[in-house]
């Protein structure tokens, strides 16, 4: 943008130039990341790393991403110091990264590019037919999905996902095939650099306020993301979603090629009859008249949306056939912490899932609340993501976690965050009891405290759901420790 934003821009807030043209991957040189264990960073590097570009990258965490990332040619640190960077052409960090992390100011001093993660993944995607898919909810699974479909078609298409997919353990590729499926990421206004041929979007939601401010904003940012498809590319909306509707409208008055999905008899593509079973479920799909099956190896209905959405792209975007499209999503056998089954200890199933915003964590509960056989009981441990989103959607996130019988909520995970006063767990803790609906609601503040208290309350019969964006993922398998050892 060759100008300073307006504050009510959606990317007044934002620290980079995401209009900017792109260097090529060519042009980086050696590359250093900031953030490298990150979900999105560890993938842009493996990417990097299989063009045959030099990488090297620190993290404040020594997560297990980063020994798979120096097995793959990387040198990594854990912890951040001036000398890391040193000798590195180009800076790819994350918007984790505050202007004062020691070697950003370094590399700053010193000259060296720097770039976000979303422009280092764009560098890579120069000359490929593009996929970006946004939304508030069910990104990373819909991205995940329209990967394995194609690949279901015999392609072998790039990917970037903000998750591991469970059947390649990976959370990207570099493919043989022109095909580039990308994660767009709206929490930062970043999703504009990618410039699509096709975007799919699942949703508009009032999501990361603390980077938007409002919902108008957000819904101004992705009118920006719309008007970067590319000349006769297509938009994917969403119809059963009010704001993914209200974009698809003022797309197509303004020329973009626009179809929609959902359950909404007048989608484009229509499901229905939706049915689960067990961790398995099925719809049909109408499509220009021609009705067909739908079956997915993941239960919910919104997972069927999301099915739909990448059936939608792959079939009228990249133009493959139908039934393969079909067939490949019927392979599909999930994303890492997107209802990943954990294990079952003295009669009780566990279950993990990265939902953090209201929209997301109602979805999740109540997939996870039809699939419990009674007198069973849904026992969901959540862990609240951002002071911010926890002060502006506590309400809201009391209403998702309520169909549960039991809640326990824990304390914020701060993530990027300084905390803020007044807020704490216990703010959505209370908006689940003034729901009326009867769930017996818990506030374990303490991390530690929290296996121990899951353990005593789960019967044979119950299903336990850890539902967060942080380090609640590890409470399951303590659970599952806690219950084998207890006489039941």
């Amino acid at each position: 943008m060759s100008q300073v934003p307006s504050v009510d821009h959606p990317f007044a807030r934002a620290r980079f130039d995401f209009a900017a043209p792109l260097p090529r991957a060519e042009e980086l040189g050696s590359v250093h990341f900031l953030g490298i264990g990150g979900a999105g960073m560890s993938g842009v590097a493996r990417i990097m790393l299989a063009r045959g570009v030099p990488v090297s990258g620190s993290d404040a965490k020594d997560v297990p991403v980063l020994k798979a990332l120096a097995s793959e040619g990387a040198r990594v640190w854990v912890g951040f110091e001036e000398s890391h960077q040193e000798g590195a052409q180009t800076i790819v960090m994350s918007s984790s990264i505050r202007d004062d992390n020691v070697e950003l100011r370094a590399a700053r001093a010193r000259g060296a590019r720097v770039l976000h993660r979303s422009q280092g993944l764009g560098s890579l995607m120069h000359g490929q037919r593009r996929v970006a898919v946004a939304g508030a909810n069910g990104k990373t699974t819909t991205t995940s999905l329209l990967t394995v479909a194609l690949q279901g078609c015999g392609l072998d298409p790039s990917f970037a996902v903000g998750g591991e997919l469970a059947r390649h353990g990976t959370n990207a590729h570099r493919g043989a095939d022109d095909i580039f499926v990308v994660e767009a990421d709206e929490s930062d206004g970043s999703f504009i650099v990618y410039r699509p041929e096709i975007a799919i979007v699942t949703n508009v939601q009032p999501d990361h306020l603390d980077f938007y401010g409002s919902f108008a904003v957000v819904q101004a940012a992705y009118e920006a993301l719309v008007a970067t498809i590319q000349p006769g590319g297509l938009l994917v909306t969403c119809a059963d979603d009010a704001g993914s509707r209200a974009l698809a409208e003022r797309a197509t008055a303004r020329g973009t090629r626009v179809l929609t999905y959902g359950f909404r008899p007048d989608a484009d593509v229509a499901l229905g009859d939706h049915r689960q079973d067990g961790l398995t479920s099925g719809a049909t799909v109408l499509d220009e008249g021609v009705r067909r099956l739908l079956t997915l190896g993941i239960p919910g209905r919104h997972n069927a949306l999301n099915a739909v959405a990448a059936y939608t792209a792959a079939v009228h975007g990249l133009g493959q056939q139908p039934d393969h499209v079909l067939a490949g999503l019927a392979s599909f056998t999930g994303t890492r912490r997107r209802f990943e089954p954990k294990g079952e200890a003295a009669g009780v199933v566990v279950v993990d899932d990265y939902a953090h915003n209201a929209g997301k964590v109602a979805a999740v509960v109540e997939t996870a609340s039809q699939l419990v056989e009674r007198p069973g009981r849904l026992i969901v441990v959540f862990q609240p993501h951002l002071y911010s989103r926890t002060r502006d959607f506590a309400v809201e996130l009391g209403r998702g976690l309520a169909p549960a019988d039991v809640v326990i909520v824990m304390d914020v995970y701060a993530a990027r965050e300084d905390p803020v006063p007044g807020v704490s767990g216990e703010l959505v803790a209370d908006a689940v009891r003034r729901t009326g609906r009867g769930s017996e609601v818990h506030y374990v503040p303490s991390w530690s405290q929290v296996p121990s208290v899951v353990a005593q309350l789960a019967r044979a019969g119950d299903l336990v759901l850890t539902v967060g964006a942080g380090d609640v993922t590890m409470i399951g398998p303590e659970v599952l420790r806690l219950l084998s050892a207890e006489p039941r």
